[in-house]
C-alpha cells in the first residue's frame, strides 16, 4: 500500500480528472487497498470506518466497470437510509465523479412520492442508489429492471442488517444476474454479514483498514465533565467562542427537538433531523446545513447515518454514546477531505468510565478539558446552573462549605441544628460534618441542595451573616 496517487490505482483519465476537480489529492487506505481489486471484477468485503472514502472507492469501481448511457441500470448501491442513498447519488452525479464519464445515477427511497422516481427510471439510468424497501417495491411494480446489473454494492452493511433489511436485500439479490460483481462495505463485520457473503459472493477478497486506525489523525478529541443540566451552557460557550459549523448528536428524538428549540430561542441558527420528520423537511434541512444557511445540525444516530459533508468543524456528543462503534461513526463526520476537525463530548460523572474504556480499546487519547473560558467581559448566552446530580456522590450527597466554625463556638451537633432550622432540612439529609476553625464542610443530600444554598444564609447565627457555597465533587 505504498501508492500515494490515484493514477497508480488503474483508474481512467476521466475519473482522475473528476477527482482532481473535486480536490481529491491522494487516496485513502481503503481506496488504495480496494480499487485495484474491484477493477478486476473481484468480489470484495471491505471493513472501514465512516469518513474513510468508501463512496469514492465503490463509485470509481462502478464508473470503470459499468458502461454509460444504458436504459436499464448496470449497478445498484443499497443503503440503509434515505439520506445515504441521496448522498451516494450526488457523489456519482455528473457534477462530481461522473463529470467526464457521463454516467447517470438516481436515488430511490421511501417517504416520498413514486411519480418522480418512476419518471427518472423511465428516462434511463446507469446506476441506482436506494433503500431496500423502495427498491423492492419498484421491482414488484415493474418499474425497476435489474436484469442488466453488473455490480452490486451494499453500503453500511452492518447497519442495513441491524435495521432488519436482510429479507429485502436477499430478494433484490435474486432479481440480479448470477454473473455479477458484489462489494460489501461495513464498519463492523458481524457474523450475519459473513453468512450473507458465503451465500451470494464468489471467493471475496477481504480488506480491513479499520482494525488499527479507528479515528483519523486530523481529528482533535476531548471531553468535558459536565452534568445534564449544564450541557447547554457548555455548548453555548463552545458555539460563542469558536462559531463552528457543528453536527450535534443526541440519544433520543425528544432530546433533539428540545435542544433545537432551546438553541433557536437563544438565536443560534440550528435545525434538527430525526426519523419522525417528513422526508422533504429532512432533505431541506440537510441541504441548508450543507450550503451554510444553518450552522448547527442536531441529529440522532439513525437520522445522521451516511451524512457526508466535508466542511463540518465540530462533532459534539451532547449525549455520550455507550458503544465504541457509535462514537467512531460520529467522530468520523469531521476532519474530512484533509481538513482538521474537532470532536467534543459532554460526559456526566456516571459516564466517565466510557472515556477510559474507549481509550483502552483503541489506544487513542481523549483529553479532559474544562468548559472554555468566556471572552473577557462577555456574558454567557445560556446561564450556568447548580447541577446537584453532577456534584453528588454515589449516595446522592453534595458537599457544602459554610462560614461557621470552631471560632464561632459551634460543634457538629449545634451546626447541624442550625442547618436544619434555617433551611428546613430533615435530619436524615445531613451527612458528614468536617469542622474547621473559620468554616466547615457539610454533606447534604442533593434533594435539599437549593435549601442549603438559598435558605440557610437567610438566618443569621448569633448575629453573624452566614454564607454557603457548593463544592466540586472530590
Amino acid at each position: 500500500m505504498a501508492s500515494q496517487s490515484f493514477s497508480d490505482l488503474g483508474l481512467s483519465e476521466e475519473i482522475l480528472k473528476a477527482m482532481e476537480d473535486m480536490g481529491w489529492s491522494e487516496p485513502t487506505p481503503v481506496q488504495v487497498a480496494a480499487i485495484p481489486v474491484g477493477l478486476k471484477g473481484t468480489d470484495l468485503i471491505a471493513q472501514a470506518q465512516t469518513g474513510t472514502g468508501k463512496t469514492g472507492t465503490f463509485g470509481s469501481i462502478i464508473l470503470s466497470r459499468v458502461p454509460a448511457g444504458g436504459n436499464v441500470p448496470g449497478a445498484i448501491v443499497l443503503t440503509p437510509t434515505r439520506e445515504l442513498a441521496i448522498q451516494v447519488a450526488e457523489e456519482l452525479s455528473t457534477d462530481r465523479l461522473a463529470k467526464y464519464t457521463g454516467h447517470r445515477c438516481i436515488a430511490i427511497y421511501g417517504g416520498t412520492s413514486y411519480e418522480k422516481q418512476i419518471s427518472e427510471l423511465e428516462k434511463g439510468t446507469d446506476i441506482v442508489a436506494g433503500t431496500p424497501g423502495r427498491v423492492l417495491d419498484l421491482i414488484d411494480r415493474g418499474y425497476l429492471n435489474l436484469a442488466g446489473i453488473k455490480v452490486i454494492v451494499m453500503d453500511e452493511s452492518d447497519r442495513m442488517l441491524d435495521m432488519g433489511f436482510i429479507e429485502d436485500v436477499e430478494e433484490i439479490f435474486k432479481c440480479c444476474p448470477k454473473e455479477r460483481q458484489m462489494m460489501m462495505f461495513s464498519a463492523t463485520m458481524p457474523e450475519d454479514i459473513r453468512m450473507l457473503s458465503n451465500d451470494y459472493m464468489v471467493k471475496p477478497k477481504e480488506i480491513n483498514v479499520s482494525r488499527d486506525v479507528v479515528v483519523l489523525d486530523n481529528i482533535e478529541q476531548f471531553y468535558i465533565a459536565v452534568g445534564r443540566r449544564n450541557k447547554s451552557w457548555a455548548l453555548s460557550r463552545i458555539l460563542d467562542l469558536d462559531k463552528p459549523k457543528a453536527l450535534i448528536f443526541c440519544q433520543t428524538i425528544k432530546m433533539v427537538d428540545m435542544l433545537e428549540e432551546r438553541l433557536k430561542e437563544y438565536g443560534y441558527k440550528a435545525e434538527a433531523i430525526h426519523g419522525d420528520m417528513p422526508q422533504k423537511k429532512r432533505e431541506r434541512v440537510i441541504g441548508d446545513f450543507r450550503e451554510g444557511k444553518v450552522d448547527l445540525l442536531i441529529a440522532t444516530d439513525v437520522a445522521a447515518r451516511g451524512l457526508d459533508i466535508d466542511d463540518v468543524d465540530y462533532v459534539i456528543n451532547y449525549d455520550m454514546p455507550e458503544e465504541l462503534e457509535t462514537y467512531i461513526h460520529r467522530v468520523g463526520r469531521t476532519g474530512r477531505a484533509g481538513r482538521k476537525g474537532t470532536a467534543a463530548s459532554f460526559v456526566t460523572a456516571q459516564e466517565e468510565y466510557l472515556i477510559k474504556e474507549f481509550e483502552v480499546r483503541t489506544g487513542m487519547v481523549i483529553a479532559k478539558r474544562d468548559v472554555p473560558d468566556n471572552e473577557e467581559g462577555a456574558k454567557d448566552t445560556i446561564r450556568k446552573v447548580v447541577d446537584y446530580d453532577q456534584l453528588s456522590n454515589a449516595f446522592g450527597m453534595c458537599r457544602f462549605e459554610i462560614s461557621l466554625g470552631k471560632a464561632d463556638g459551634v460543634g457538629k451537633v449545634k451546626l447541624a441544628d442550625y442547618i436544619m432550622k434555617a433551611g428546613r432540612i430533615i435530619d436524615a439529609a445531613i451527612g458528614k460534618i468536617e469542622l474547621g476553625e473559620e468554616s466547615s464542610v457539610v454533606e447534604v443530600h442533593k434533594d435539599f441542595g437549593n435549601k442549603m444554598l438559598k435558605d440557610v444564609p437567610k438566618m443569621t447565627f448569633r448575629g453573624k451573616k452566614v454564607s454557603v457555597k457548593v463544592l466540586e465533587r472530590e
